[in-house]
């Protein structure tokens, strides 16, 4: 079954036919909120808004460990995240679907492993490949066949948030060579890993990031919703495909 992390633009799931919703208790806490189930194009589907429901959990606050761990006991066969990011490529201009392929973790104090405390030996999982080779293929496939243009790859700089970067961090992720930025892409990337789930993301480009492009002087919020809302549509068609090509 599929399951969808759904963030800033995306907190609920239009094309997704409604059949339950269902309150689950983890062993790492309450989960953003709850699991929805239902079927797009037919085929069962879970979706989870990573931010909960009103848009209220700040990136660093949201409970990463319980959310994958409800998604792995709901059954789901692979995760595609859902996450708004600002463009530091020039070409990545607003508007634009990435399919990252890495990832440069800057996050701190995150829970970011289900393997600490207790007797369980420590897990060393390998990360070189961050988002799943076979999942991004799929998304990549499910674009083509939506009529959808996406960014084959990127590399996804995760920041603590919730303030946005200053033109100098931005800069410093250009070098380390940082193309998109979020703060939402770890740990939930590495959690997912650990519990042997197939990742992958769909991030839009929502804004230029600090200092480039329309972004020089500041980020301009008033175009984001609209910016939003066009490129989640785009988004929703491509998991549809995902569904259809899956049948």
């Amino acid at each position: 079954m599929l399951a969808i992390i759904g963030g800033s633009g995306l907190t609920q799931l239009a094309n997704l036919a409604f059949e339950r919703r269902e309150v689950v208790r983890t062993p790492y806490g309450e989960p953003s909120g709850p699991l929805t189930f239902g079927r797009i194009c037919g085929q069962p589907a879970v979706f989870i808004a990573r931010h909960g429901y009103g848009h209220t959990i700040p990136p660093h606050e949201v409970n990463y460990r319980a959310n994958l761990w409800a998604l792995k006991q709901a059954d789901a066969s692979s995760i595609v995240s859902i996450a708004s990011v600002g463009g530091i490529r020039a070409d990545l201009a607003p508007g634009v679907l990435v399919i990252p392929h890495q990832i440069i973790d800057y996050t701190w104090g995150r829970k970011a492993t289900f393997h600490e405390g207790g007797s369980a030996p420590v897990v060393h999982i390998d990360f070189t490949q961050p988002y799943d080779p076979e999942l991004r293929q799929v998304l990549l496939a499910a674009a083509r066949d939506a009529g959808q243009v996406v960014t084959d790859g990127g590399v996804y700089a995760a920041m603590q948030g919730p303030r946005l970067e200053t033109a100098a961090e931005i800069d410093r992720l250009e070098g380390d060579g940082a193309d998109i930025v979020g703060m939402t892409g770890m740990p939930e990337a590495a959690l997912a890993r650990e519990l042997e789930l197939p990742y992958a993301a769909i991030t839009v480009v929502s804004n230029h990031a600090a200092g480039r492009g329309e972004s020089k002087l500041g980020i301009q919020f008033a175009s984001l919703e609209d910016i939003l809302r066009e490129s989640m549509e785009r988004v929703r068609r491509i998991i549809e495909m995902i569904c259809l090509d899956g049948e």
